[in-house]
């Protein structure tokens, strides 16, 4: 009875392990195969003064979340826009600078009053839509930046704006 027990026991020891290490390592590589880069989404853009509402997990930030009182996740979306002093041009001219200095970030779109990025993640290649809209009426520039697929983000959207913000803020 014991032996069949311990038997079991290192069965599974060893099915956990072959699970612990193999899981990650296909996880690892379908991220370099470009497997886990998703979508673009084609809702992107500002509509009627407003970027996308956050996304319904918790992996998206946007300065625009209080315009949506019912979204569930609004209170955690929440981030302050962009302010800036003088011209609104210059800054998004300033900002534009700053995403084209950004490793693993692409500008995908650059008109007059908004900005589109793509941000790959390095380890495993998630990308994320981050865009920028120059509001004239408010005098700010309102940021969303969201992860395209995956439930959470361990914060890297926050991460990455608030990064760019302190870039922005600089003289």
């Amino acid at each position: 009875m014991k032996h069949r027990i311990k038997g079991v026991l290192v069965k599974a020891i060893w099915f956990i392990g072959f699970i612990a290490i193999v899981l990650p390592t296909l996880i690892f590589f379908a991220g370099q195969l470009g497997f886990l880069t998703g979508k673009v989404p084609q809702d992107l853009g500002v509509k009627d003064g407003r970027l996308k509402p956050p996304s319904n997990t918790p992996n998206s930030v946007s300065s625009q979340a209080k315009l949506y009182p019912d979204h569930p996740l609004r209170g955690y979306a929440d981030i302050a826009p962009f302010t800036f002093s003088g011209d609104g041009q210059a800054a998004l001219k300033k900002l534009t600078g700053i995403l084209r200095s950004m490793p693993k970030t692409v500008l995908v779109t650059e008109t007059a009053d908004y900005l589109y990025a793509q941000s790959t993640t390095p380890t495993l290649k998630f990308t994320d839509d981050v865009e920028f809209w120059l509001s004239p009426a408010e005098n700010v520039i309102h940021v969303r930046s969201a992860s395209r697929i995956g439930r959470k983000d361990f914060a890297a959207n926050r991460t990455r704006v608030e990064n760019i913000r302190a870039q922005f803020q600089q003289n």
